[in-house]
């Protein structure tokens, strides 16, 4: 917790001299516990855990620091369109996108540095030899990774940063192959040939979910299925993460355990638990390596070889300890995952987990005792039922704080999918593989097939319900660090003192359902807005475009769903080629907001009147003339600065992209080139 603790420090302070202060602050904290505890015997455990917490804030601080300034990747100082000799190092295929997502090593044109690109490749212009090892000629169009283009959104910069990226964009017309990868076998191309061979086998979204099952590749999932799953609480289950892991490892385990005790000689010389762990574990490495080890998946095989080896020594294989212990293993590789909401929600739900079970009634309510044959499992239903609803209770405000929605019934769609996916669809997955090597698959892929059917038949139920989905405006950090303080007391504690924990969780709840949406939204690049009525269930942007990025996270920062509509069609909205101008009431006075709508704006002393004459005047391009509005000018100039803006105009306050990017190295203000919306 106090490596959680200094990590999540480093990016919540701004500058190096906060972080040179954190550091020197703990370690004297440190030293102060020693030599108290050295000079007075009196509450010993007490200032050792003073001591070790404080440690262990320095260490998580210099972690990730120290990594930032090791692998960090500064990303390319414009936007440019160059042709490109490119390595290809990985493919993803995203057939339901109709693109091919491609990572290259290149040279960075003028610089000559070698960095790391992620491209789009449409379909139709894909090569196919372009694949891993291969030489690629390319024309791209190539941007700087984006900060968040409102404030809460997420942070594309940040994970450019610390994942080696240092531009993304699109390819431009056909590739041409220079060099053909390696004629060799490789993890890389058998992945892609799995993917392939199971979405030809099981067509449409079934064969993206077996392929994202079997080889981490989602990209067959259609974008309505994809949504029903998230908002069905069920898009867990599409990321090859703890779930899949465990089931692999306990499959292996289990069949090991019980094919090895077949043999008495062995079973009478050896620990079987010990060897059938071994399998196990080697298992859920293979498994990892073949989905692609990302991050998530890596991680959850840390956890359950750690799992396995406490099974192997005879100790509690699921505890605080055990957890703590894989936490702090995951944090020492990868210490700017905490603050992602992966990291959160994984470790969160296995917290949750171990607290509820390690709680006195839990335990008595799971105690065995004389009693039918049908009460032990309609007991465990219940507790099923019961950790599904703690999970989602746990993970609500990561989801809240991270996404700006949660599913309200994913706990119900759980109960089923979860069974379903682990005991279900997996087994047969892999006996169907297995069976293509002999024949007489036929069978094993209709019932695959199936029971993925059946999956997304509850996740479009579920969606569909009334009231599926719950959405909020942009949560405060305040509010999302009392949420996590409480929890983490109600899950660490024990008696009832746990119940304290309860004071900040409700009163985070309650500034929750306080929350209002901002009244305008501001992207960085000030190439659109957003105006939110005065009852928070409309929301009037300048562009609809043909992307939907942009009107998406105004949407999404608003904590609305459903279809934007255009500024002019706004009550009283006054628009013309180059403005519109738009009054809001807010506060028992009139805001007057004036929008310039292209790159032309007026000049000289017909400008400096209309700032004047208002209170907001937002532009996209640099204003010449003197302007001087009541409140605030959002032009090019100061969206460089500030990046996104939301304005409360209610409240008196503007919250920016820049306020939580400090002078961390990955943050760059918005380019002068904006994405086309």
């Amino acid at each position: 917790m106090g490596f959680a603790g200094g990590v999540a420090a480093w990016f919540a302070l701004p500058s190096r001299w906060e972080w040179l202060t954190l550091l020197c602050g703990s370690l004297g904290v440190a030293l102060a516990a020693a030599a108290f505890l050295r000079a007075d015997g009196r509450y010993p455990y007490g200032r050792m855990a003073l001591c070790s917490m404080a440690l262990m804030v320095a260490a998580g601080c210099a972690v990730v620091w120290a990594k930032s300034w090791l692998v960090g990747t500064p990303a390319i100082a414009q936007p440019m369109v160059p042709r490109l000799n490119a390595l290809v190092l990985d493919r993803f295929a995203q057939p339901a996108e109709g693109r091919i997502r491609l990572i290259l090593a290149v040279r960075e044109p003028g610089s000559g540095r070698a960095i790391r690109v992620r491209v789009a490749l449409p379909v139709r212009a894909d090569h196919p030899g372009a694949v891993e090892g291969a030489v690629i000629r390319l024309r791209a169009r190539l941007m700087p990774p984006s900060p968040p283009r409102l404030p809460g959104g997420y942070d594309f910069a940040r994970a450019a940063w610390f994942d080696g990226i240092a531009a993304s964009g699109s390819v431009l017309g056909q590739i041409e192959l220079v060099t053909p990868a390696p004629v060799e076998t490789n993890l890389a191309g058998t992945r892609h040939a799995l993917a392939n061979h199971l979405r030809t086998l099981l067509p449409g979204s079934a064969g993206g979910i077996a392929a994202a099952f079997a080889s981490g590749d989602r990209g067959g999932i259609s974008a309505a299925d994809e949504s029903a799953m998230r908002d069905s609480g069920l898009t867990h289950l599409l990321s090859v993460s703890g779930l899949h892991v465990s089931a692999v490892v306990a499959g292996a385990y289990g069949l090991a355990l019980r094919l090895l005790a077949l043999w008495p000689w062995l079973a009478l010389r050896v620990r079987l638990p010990v060897v059938a762990s071994g399998l196990g574990g080697l298992a859920g490495v293979a498994y990892t390596l073949l989905t692609g080890a990302q991050v998530p998946t890596v991680r959850s095989c840390l956890g359950a070889l750690l799992v396995l080896a406490a099974v192997a020594l005879g100790r509690q294989p699921l505890s605080l300890r055990l957890l703590a212990v894989a936490a702090l293993v995951v944090m020492l590789f990868w210490p700017e995952a905490v603050v992602g909401p992966s990291f959160q929600m994984s470790f969160g739900s296995v917290l949750a987990i171990i607290a509820l079970h390690e709680a006195a009634p839990v335990r008595a309510f799971l105690a065995r005792r004389d009693e039918g044959w049908w009460m032990r499992p309609l007991r465990h239903g219940v507790m099923l039922l019961l950790t599904g609803l703690v999970i989602e209770l746990a993970l609500m405000p990561i989801t809240f704080f991270h996404f700006h929605r949660a599913g309200v019934y994913g706990s119900l769609a759980n109960l089923v999918a979860i069974p379903l996916t682990t005991f279900v669809t997996m087994p047969l997955l892999a006996l169907a593989l297995a069976l293509d090597l002999v024949g007489g698959s036929a069978w094993a892929w209709w019932a695959c097939g199936q029971s993925i059917d059946a999956l997304l038949a509850i996740a479009r139920w579920i969606a569909a319900r009334p009231d599926a989905v719950t959405q909020l405006p942009t949560m405060g950090a305040g509010a999302y660090l009392a949420f996590i303080l409480g929890m983490l007391w109600l899950a660490l504690w024990g008696g009832r003192v746990r119940l304290l924990g309860l004071v900040p969780t409700v009163a985070a709840a309650v500034s929750l359902a306080l929350l209002s949406p901002p009244d305008v939204l501001i992207p960085g690049d000030g190439r659109n807005m957003g105006v939110v009525s005065e009852d928070g269930r409309m929301l009037a942007i300048l562009r609809q475009g043909r992307s939907s990025f942009t009107r998406d996270a105004m949407m999404e920062a608003a904590g609305m769903a459903g279809v934007a509509v255009p500024l002019d069609a706004w009550p009283g909205a006054q628009c013309n080629g180059g403005f519109c101008r738009v009054t809001l009431h807010r506060a028992g006075r009139d805001w007057r907001i004036l929008i310039a709508r292209g790159k032309a704006l007026a000049e000289g002393a017909e400008m400096t009147a209309a700032c004047a004459a208002n209170d907001i005047v937002i532009a996209q391009e640099r204003i010449v003339a003197p302007c001087r509005p009541r409140v605030l000018r959002a032009d090019e100039p100061v969206l460089y600065r500030t990046g996104g803006m939301a304005l409360y105009l209610a409240a008196g306050r503007i919250t920016t992209v820049a306020q939580a990017q400090g002078q961390h190295p990955w943050w760059r203000a918005p380019s002068g080139w904006p994405e086309e919306d």
